[in-house]
């Protein structure tokens, strides 16, 4: 069972992790054509994409899941899946074009970012469905491949326009006469994104073409009673996630905002390992709850992954901060934005806390109590609105990363809690404990007493890596080196 599981998270790592890290080659492009405030000006309305991502999806990934596994007809989830995002995406293109002026001035942006921005959200609303079937239907393989596939095409849009154009503008500005616009970088990142957007869409098409076009009202009522709470928990994941870049931009004075908000999403992209690890995890594990649900004794397994997930993690985080000095000069080019340094092993921190709760939320998802998890989301969400907006006009970016770690170490200590009371999970604390707090001192040694000295962090790291190993070899090699 485990090394199956391990090879899907290894897969939709692969599918998460590769399209990312070639992402994360535009972060040192971005950084060093774009000024710290244009920077800024793109992140933010990145954060206002995050929200919007979730509005359209309103859980219905999720609850396809739920229904698709246990379901007599699947293919009535499927048909019924589709059609309700369709037609809400539909919806949502009609009145948002009507409005884009509205929504422009909202964000302070020009309306042709918006009309770009309603194109990408719509495309990207269409294909949630499409991907939920291949990870229920354990098509990993596939999955990986179109994923990679978008983020390639994106990224090599945009060094072709933010790279190639210019210089062969700054030759022959008669070459691209009527094709490249000079100023128009934010534009040219959007374009990029919509036609990868597109393209996706059209290798999953054929879900839609080769299904019956039907929507069941009681099925949809249902799933709908599902899925919104996990709509409400996503926006409350989503605010967490970024609403502390939107907040920078407003409650900043105006001279320093963009350019603060710009500094902070830099620097919080080098968490991105972690961040990583655990959504490739958690794509892995989320259709393995419920297919192991009627399994004997599956707390036995929810524990075990848990316990993993620390191991992993715990390595994870104490590796990147042996490096973040050699990362921030790969990724970050320009020293502008290395100001927000000091933001990364809290937001790290916190990024492995929010990987913590995803393992720990198996228990109201499985009992179908998502409510509870939308409860202890907006909780989150709350904690990071409240921290935000009463300490950023005096601690700035320090105050976003730490209402960041708040919110996540909140939920995941709530989510434990209630999870012992309501689908008790017998987790080995004294182990998950033990790595977790001893990967966090080890961290905190090397970051604040001997940052950028690899002749201290790299042995730290090796010590803890060999230890784990010593006193955890029987349990990975019984589960992970089996013939």
């Amino acid at each position: 069972m485990f090394p199956k599981l391990f090879k899907q998270t290894f897969i939709y790592g692969l599918a998460t992790v590769l399209p990312r890290m070639m992402s994360f080659l535009l972060l040192p492009l971005y950084t060093d054509i774009l000024a710290t405030s244009g920077f800024g000006a793109v992140t933010v309305i990145f954060s206002w994409f995050a929200i919007s991502n979730v509005v359209l999806a309103y859980g219905m990934e999720t609850a396809f899941f739920r229904f698709y596994q246990q379901a007599k007809e699947p293919i009535k989830v499927l048909s019924t899946s589709l059609m309700s995002i369709l037609i809400t995406t539909l919806v949502f293109v009609v009145v948002a074009l009507n409005f884009k002026l509205e929504l422009a001035s909202m964000i302070q942006v020009n309306s042709t970012i918006i009309e770009l921005a309603i194109g990408i959200l719509a495309l990207d609303a269409l294909v949630i469905i499409p991907f939920a079937r291949l990870r229920a239907e354990e098509k990993a393989g596939k999955y990986a491949l179109i994923k990679i596939l978008n983020v390639a095409i994106n990224l090599g849009l945009n060094l072709v326009f933010l790279l190639l154009f210019p210089a062969i503008h700054k030759m022959d500005a008669a070459l691209l006469e009527g094709i490249y616009r000079e100023n128009f970088v934010i534009e040219y990142i959007f374009i990029s994104n919509l036609i990868a957007s597109g393209l996706t869409l059209l290798l999953v098409l054929g879900t839609y073409l080769n299904i019956p076009w039907k929507l069941d009202r009681h099925l949809v009522k249902k799933m709908l009673a599902y899925g919104l709470p996990i709509m409400i928990a996503g926006i409350a994941f989503t605010i967490n996630e970024v609403f502390d870049k939107i907040l920078l931009s407003r409650l900043l004075p105006a001279d320093i905002a963009n350019s603060e908000a710009g500094k902070y999403a830099a620097c919080y992209k080098l968490a991105l390992f972690m961040t990583l690890f655990a959504t490739a995890y958690r794509l892995g594990i989320e259709p393995f709850f419920f297919s192991h649900l009627k399994n004997k004794n599956p707390q036995k397994a929810y524990a075990q992954i848990l316990y993993y997930f620390v191991l992993f993690g715990s390595v994870i985080l104490l590796s990147v901060i042996v490096f973040l000095d050699y990362l921030k000069q790969i990724a970050i080019l320009n020293p502008d934005y290395w100001e927000a340094m000091p933001v990364v092993p809290i937001v790290l921190l916190a990024s492995f806390c929010l990987g913590i709760y995803h393992n720990l939320s198996v228990w109201y998802k499985v009992s179908d109590k998502t409510h509870i998890g939308a409860y202890i989301s907006v909780f989150g969400a709350l904690i990071t609105i409240v921290v935000n907006f009463v300490f950023i006009p005096f601690y700035g970016y320090y105050a976003s990363a730490i209402a960041t770690l708040m919110a996540y170490g909140s939920m995941m200590i709530i989510s434990f809690l209630l999870g012992r009371k309501h689908y008790y999970i017998p987790y080995d604390l004294k182990r998950i404990g033990a790595y977790f707090f001893s990967s966090i001192f080890l961290a905190s040694v090397v970051f604040y007493g001997f940052s950028n000295d690899l002749k201290i962090g790299l042995p730290i790291l090796s010590l803890f890596v060999v230890l784990l190993y010593i006193f955890e070899r029987k349990t990975l090699k019984k589960h992970f080196l089996k013939a």
